[in-house]
């Protein structure tokens, strides 16, 4: 069966692949501190199954333990090595299979390996603090090379370090109106994309939470980042499929050139 993607909103997506389903980044919060959900449906109940879960890095809209809490008992989760000390809830999820992982760790679920890939962005779990583990991104290998960054900045050794990929979910925004050094917008993802050089791609990361109160703030920052994606995809990188995905559509991208 072809690999399929389904973006639920944010980071949050289901890669299946060889009978196993990855869930990234589990969010199912209508609300978070000053963010709310903006747009998309809150994911379905059907969306917290999985048989393995991976967190990529400590902040809040990636780790967020109340949304891991839904996961069914038994769920293998994958985080940063160091999270259960930086993150206490993290310990209290008993019904957890819960592994610490750092970059070129391996994981095998099924018939799926799990490659940990190293990120460049900002490890702690507050602003400020000592309370840090490393952001990694992941590549999915089973029938296709899935590679999904988290959050990340463009790094020399990207392509190196990822190594070759089918399919790249790649974040294209945030959840305000400026990013800051370690992420991802447009256009540095399209840079990415070209270095990358995948079969297809699946930009995530934007237009789902914004703070508070600033609806009316550079809202540009917030609609614009996917569509823009695709424009600058096709002149940096022609030769990749990029899949424009609504909140909870699903996608079998093209994994053979």
């Amino acid at each position: 069966m072809p690999v399929e993607i389904t973006w639920w909103g944010h980071a949050t997506c289901t890669v299946e692949d060889s009978g196993v389903r990855v869930l990234t980044d589990p969010l199912f919060a209508r609300r978070l501190a000053h963010l709310r959900r903006r747009r998309g449906a809150l994911p379905p109940p059907t969306a917290w199954r999985a048989d393995v879960a991976l967190v990529s890095h400590l902040h809040a809209d990636h780790l967020h333990v109340p949304s891991l809490q839904r996961l069914a008992p038994g769920t293998r989760l994958l985080v940063p090595r160091g999270a259960p000390r930086a993150v206490p809830g993290l310990r209290r999820l008993a019904h957890l299979q819960v592994s610490e992982v750092s970059a070129g760790d391996e994981t095998v679920i099924g018939d799926v390996v799990v490659r940990t890939v190293p990120a460049r962005h900002d490890g702690r779990r507050l602003p400020v603090g000592p309370h840090r583990s490393p952001a990694l991104g992941f590549v999915v290998q089973g029938e296709a090379r899935t590679y999904f960054a988290g959050d990340t900045g463009l790094f020399e050794e990207m392509a190196k370090e990822v190594g070759p990929v089918d399919v790249a979910l790649l974040p294209v925004g945030g959840w305000g109106p400026y990013l800051g050094e370690g992420h991802l917008d447009a256009g540095r993802a399209a840079e990415a994309l070209a270095r990358l050089d995948p079969v297809s791609a699946v930009p995530v990361h934007y237009g789902t939470y914004w703070p508070i109160g600033m609806d009316a703030v550079r809202p540009h920052e917030f609609h614009a980042p996917g569509e823009e994606f695709v424009r600058l995809a096709a002149e940096r990188a022609p030769g990749v499929a990029v899949h424009l995905l609504g909140h909870g559509q699903s996608v079998r991208p093209r994994v053979a050139r």
